[in-house]
């Protein structure tokens, strides 16, 4: 067993690794988006996007697309509910954003998106985050997630990338 439970009940995935942000120092540059995570073996996913030094206000519009396939051949915006955090450890309230998503900017703020599987458009089991730049300030951070409430009880989880 992998550490106990964490690797049992949460499944952490590097979904935005230097194929998807080319530069973590100007990480919204080329409007990024991340990996395809396949939700069939979880009932969600919460995102994490860290922003640590901004070069002025940089900024993105943060959206969550779900998606029919691992490629994907549709990507359809969704709702979700996000929260942001100022501080190193105080979280606001839960805030829950339409399909045209919300703005992330400051420096040394952190979001989490939490996206639920039966959240996600029709049939589709995938989905992605999609970051689109509005302000072009380099903005120095990082993105990654957490798949959780697993749908079976696995010793080692298997991959959700495809």
């Amino acid at each position: 067993m992998k550490n106990g439970r964490m690797f049992q009940d949460f499944h952490p995935i590097h979904c935005a690794d230097s194929n998807f942000i080319a530069a973590n120092e100007d990480m919204f540059n080329g409007d990024p988006a991340t990996d395809v995570i396949h939700l069939s073996e979880y009932g969600s996913i919460i995102f994490f996007i860290i922003i640590n030094a901004n070069a002025g206000s940089g900024a993105a519009t943060i959206t969550v697309e779900s998606c029919d396939t691992a490629v994907p051949g549709t990507g359809t915006a969704i709702a979700f509910k996000y929260w942001s955090c100022t501080t190193p450890d105080v979280w606001s309230d839960m805030a829950t954003a339409t399909t045209a998503g919300f703005s992330a900017s400051g420096s040394d703020n952190m979001y989490a998106i939490e996206v639920s599987a039966d959240g996600l458009s029709g049939t589709d089991e995938f989905v992605r985050l999609q970051c689109t730049e509005t302000q072009s300030d380099a903005v120095d951070g990082a993105i990654t997630c957490i798949a959780g409430r697993g749908r079976y009880v696995h010793e080692v989880q298997g991959t959700a990338l495809v």
